[in-house]
């Protein structure tokens, strides 16, 4: 078979596999995510456990993992366990006394 010839088959369904199985990860991570039963702290290693499933079915394509499907997974964390606002503490006016 020549580089003519196009892609090889076997090749070709590996990918589609490979594909499959990141998707279907994808799907049951967002589904977990979803059921918000995790801690933040918790959700966030799911995230990162499912980083490396999509290195390790598509080596050195980490960046496509970050531009893709880390914002999803991102906004359904914030959409189940928002983080609370930092507490606001209002100024002292200490030396504010009314004189009359």
């Amino acid at each position: 078979m020549s580089a003519d010839d196009g892609p090889d088959p076997e090749a070709v369904r590996e990918e589609k596999r490979r594909a499959r199985e990141l998707r279907a990860s994808a799907d049951l991570t967002c589904a977990v995510l979803r059921q918000g039963h995790l801690s933040r702290a918790d959700a966030d290693a799911l995230v990162v456990a499912m980083r490396g499933r999509a290195e390790a079915l598509f080596p050195g394509k980490g960046h496509v993992f970050d531009l893709v499907l880390a914002p999803r997974f991102q906004r359904i964390i914030d959409e189940v366990s928002p983080v609370p606002p930092p507490a606001r503490v209002l100024p002292f006016r200490g030396g504010s006394r009314r004189r009359g």
